[in-house]
């Protein structure tokens, strides 16, 4: 994935790298080892048991093993990212890269393997008879022509999915992008004429990808350095070049592209000019891919021909054909159904996956986990997003039964509708949501007051909050320290405002207006200036008052109470609004909302109700389905209780008023969570697990959530503090610079309102 909007220093790649355990990847156990009797089943002597049945039977390895969702990531580090041959060992950063985000995208687990031979015949030994231990095989980053040979020869030796990512990951994108683009401009695949700039890997996989879904063969000419591939060159041809040359008279790529409808480019940058895409057909279709710099910039591109439709690899610009997109999704449904290859039907069918999802419209619960951005169909937008929450269930599904369809699966999937179902159940799509509120945080950048900005984990966040795009950061601290404090992070501090509560300009008016609303409260003058030339709380929340930023982060030197305490000083709840705050749970599958966590002691049947609808509301715009449950030590009513009433009024409120999420209570927690304990009350009205839970006083609300966020292995966002009529949020005094930045980012883009 190249995000190359977003600003990394060496130092902060080697670090993230390092910093705890080294490297990206941990192998975590998926059953239970904590008694004598567990250690027995996992190995001996239980685990005779399944040795025996494997024996008996191979297939069952899938049942007994982690073989059927096991991936290795396999590469000799001969053609690393575009950084060429640097060897196996280089290559292990990028090769668990690659198997973390096969995690992160399709829940499939990964383990990376550098093999250390730059011999064809080796590699391929060597990976052959890794075939017991894996249930598909990702090569990457393997010099061409090897990969061909390495990849042909081990898809005919082995009985399970080996698939070259670099090659035909981005010819599945690169198609899918390619049908769209034909789709708006009016055009066909049997009637284009395509030039294919690169005879790599990746562009032959692209063009016999294309021609297998019907482009003519005379309809493409290829080009490398030497010029035109045509029928005939004996210069610097091999096999796959060959199979792909072309009946033409052109001879360099400013001859062959006159007339074109499709200029692929993977190759190297600038290798398009503008005078070239000028001399294409009407609306032509450019995809410059090359990475990290395109064939052509898209500005350039768009002012020769205005009416042209780009993409590139790049993420800062519209179309970006991203491997991310097939490959994690395309194992998912080849493992689902135990296919023994990944065959041309397969990669077809995740083509027109792909293309299909671009085209439909998103829904509201989708548009949700955009943060808020509305993706449509068009010019700007023919390859979905990869952080798509649907892509899972659709491209998976659409490769599970092209692989049936093409009898090379050996589990078929019986009912496609619950595997849909499945899949959705896999991903958690809070992880999608925080990567679109990210961006749309960067689309409209805001001023955050970044209200403690002596301390190094503050002025840390507020320097990668401007450096990653997300906004404009407004510091608040004496002015030489904070100055130091960016120097030592080696930014520039004419580059950020500081605002020294003891100097600013805005002090009387400060005094003035806080005296106005405070002098009947028992406060001197005298009080007030002091407060706002020393309370950098009261100064910060001041600045955000008169309308000097847009949202405020604070917390980190005092304790929660504190410093609402002292927030609330100058700022009131939003009219008809509770405040309140929200602990967001987040697991590999799953994330649970807690309310109210922070503010209300014992709220009042009202308040739980108010606290409900807007805690699913911010549920809802993290891309989830609320369905909330009010908690209690009762279950029903069983046992009765003192303090149940507030409970099952709030309920009745919410009956009322017919919200439009589901709700239930009162219950505990394991009846909401646990499905099989809920079934035991058929007359409960929630669907699935509650997905967000309403805690009956901030007793057992707080210490919940902070005893998960120490034991628990979940992450914790939060907490969100909401109803306060200005965006403000109150982060931990135990807060890391990256807690900072999310609930700077929070704020910024408005999820917590």
């Amino acid at each position: 994935m190249n995000d190359s909007d977003v600003q990394i220093t060496p130092q902060e790649a080697l670090d993230f790298h390092a910093q705890g355990r080294p490297g990206k990847i941990e192998i975590v156990a998926t059953k239970p080892m904590a008694t004598q009797r567990d250690l027995s089943l996992a190995y001996s002597p239980g685990v005779a048991v399944p040795v025996q049945a494997i024996y008996d039977d191979p297939a069952t390895a899938y049942d007994y093993t982690a073989k059927g969702n096991l991936v290795a990531v396999i590469s000799n580090g001969t053609a690393i990212l575009g950084m060429g041959n640097l060897g196996a060992l280089a290559s292990k950063p990028v090769m668990e890269g690659k198997a973390v985000l096969f995690k992160r995208f399709a829940d499939v687990d990964s383990i990376d393997i550098e093999v250390n031979t730059q011999d064809a015949q080796r590699f391929i030994d060597a990976v052959e008879l890794l075939e017991p231990t894996f249930g598909g095989i990702n090569l990457e980053d393997i010099a061409a022509p090897d990969c061909f040979i390495i990849e042909q020869t081990l898809k005919e030796r082995m009985n399970i999915p080996v698939f070259h990512d670099d090659q035909h990951g981005t010819a599945i994108i690169a198609a899918a992008g390619l049908i769209n683009a034909c789709e708006l401009t009016g055009k066909s695949l049997k009637d284009i004429k395509i030039v294919c700039n690169g005879a790599g890997a990746a562009a032959i996989a692209c063009t016999e990808l294309i021609k297998g879904m019907g482009v003519p063969h005379n309809n493409v000419i290829m080009c490398d350095r030497t010029g035109v591939i045509y029928q005939g060159r004996t210069e610097g041809m091999d096999q796959w070049k060959s199979a792909h040359a072309a009946k033409t008279t052109a001879r360099t790529l400013a001859e062959a592209i006159v007339g074109a409808d499709v200029f692929l480019g993977l190759s190297a940058a600038n290798a398009l000019s503008a005078d070239m895409v000028k001399s294409m057909t009407d609306q032509p279709i450019i995809f410059a891919m090359a990475n990290p710099d395109p064939e052509i910039s898209p500005p350039v591109a768009r002012a020769a021909r205005p009416d042209a439709i780009i993409a590139t690899g790049r993420s800062d610009f519209p179309n970006q054909v991203n491997n991310v997109l097939c490959f994690p999704f395309l194992f998912r449904g080849a493992l689902d159904v135990r296919a023994t290859m990944i065959n041309e039907p397969m990669k077809i069918a995740a083509a027109h996956a792909l293309a299909q999802l671009a085209r439909e419209t998103v829904p509201e619960e989708v548009a949700a986990a955009y943060g808020g951005l509305m993706h449509k169909f068009g010019r700007d937008y023919i390859i979905p997003s990869p952080f798509d929450p649907r892509l899972m269930e659709i491209v998976a599904s659409a490769v599970a039964k092209a692989a049936m369809d093409s009898g090379v699966a050996q589990k078929p999937i019986a009912d496609m509708n619950a595997y849909r179902a499945s899949l959705r159940a896999r991903q958690n799509p809070t992880t999608s949501a925080l990567t679109q509120v990210y961006k749309a945080a960067r689309a409209k950048p805001k001023r955050v007051i970044f209200a403690e900005a002596e301390e190094d984990v503050v002025v840390r966040a507020a320097v990668q909050f401007k450096q990653d795009g997300y906004g404009i950061p407004v510091l608040v601290g004496r002015d030489v320290r904070v100055t130091e404090k960016l120097i030592e992070l080696g930014a520039n501090p004419d580059d950020y405002e500081i605002h020294n509560s003891v100097t600013s300009p805005l002090v009387d008016k400060m005094v003035d207006r806080l005296y106005n609303r405070l002098q009947r409260r028992g406060y001197l003058r005298r009080d007030i200036q002091r407060m706002v030339n020393r309370d950098r709380n009261i100064f910060g929340a001041l600045l955000l008052q008169m309308d000097q930023a847009d949202a405020m982060i604070t917390g980190v030197t005092r304790t929660f109470g504190q410093t609402l305490r002292e927030l609330r000083r100058v700022l009131d709840p939003k009219k008809d609004a509770v405040p309140f705050g929200i602990h967001v749970m987040v697991g590999k599958t799953h994330t649970v909302f807690i309310a109210d966590t922070t503010v209300n002691e014992r709220p009042s049947a009202e308040e739980l109700a108010h606290i409900a609808e807007k805690t699913a509301g911010v549920a809802r715009r993290m891309g989830h389905v609320p369905r909330v449950a009010f908690l209690s030590f009762s279950t029903f009513g069983n046992p009765a209780g003192t303090w149940l009433n507030n409970i099952r009024d709030a309920v009745a409120i919410l009956d009322a008023r017919r919200p439009d999420f589901e709700y239930e209570g009162d219950m505990p927690p394991d009846v909401a969570l646990n499905p099989a304990l809920m079934k035991n009350y058929p007359f409960c009205r929630l669907s699935g697990p509650a997905n967000v839970l309403i805690m009956p006083g901030l007793q057992s609300a707080n210490l919940s959530a902070k005893l998960l966020r120490e034991l628990g292995g979940d992450q914790v966002i939060g907490p969100m503090l909401l109803g306060i009529e200005r965006q403000v949020q109150v982060a931990t005094m135990a807060s890391s610079t990256g807690d900072l930045v999310t609930l700077a980012v929070l704020a910024a883009a408005g999820v917590a309102e």
